[in-house]
């Protein structure tokens, strides 16, 4: 079981993550859920917050694919003849989270869907830097 006493901060999110968890807050006040780890509800500004667990599954609310990557996805070889697709998914939750999506063709958009079913991929996560992957259900 992880350490929910931490505090509510982005080093503690990553954390959980490589402890094959995602975790997000829940405010004791008004029981809004955030994957955003921050010390505040957003929806009524209490601090009263707690860690909650998320399932991990989600539909595809948007996506795109980059084939012209940022420095440090070119550096993990991705590009033009190996683009990469992230998005946007909607936990089953309700809260939204940005993510790669990861066992699709990227050199074919038109095979992935908006509202595909997806879920959390712990195993292909980067070990220096944790990001959030998702795999289709």
């Amino acid at each position: 079981m992880p350490d929910l006493n931490k505090a509510f901060t982005s080093n503690s999110f990553y954390e959980f993550l490589r402890l094959g968890r995602l975790m997000g807050t829940k405010c004791s006040n008004c029981s809004d859920l955030s994957i955003r780890p921050r010390p505040i509800c957003f929806k009524c500004h209490s601090q009263s917050l707690e860690w909650t667990p998320f399932i991990g599954f989600g539909s595809l609310s948007t996506y795109t694919i980059i084939a012209i990557p940022p420095t440090i996805m070119a550096n993990r070889g991705y590009g033009r003849s190996n683009p990469y697709c992230s998005g946007i998914i909607t936990l089953e939750e309700g809260p939204r989270v940005s993510g790669f999506i990861s066992g699709v063709d990227c050199h074919n958009p038109n095979s992935i869907e908006v509202g595909m079913l997806l879920k959390i991929d712990f195993s292909k996560m980067w070990d220096e830097s944790p990001t959030i992957m998702f795999i289709p259900r």
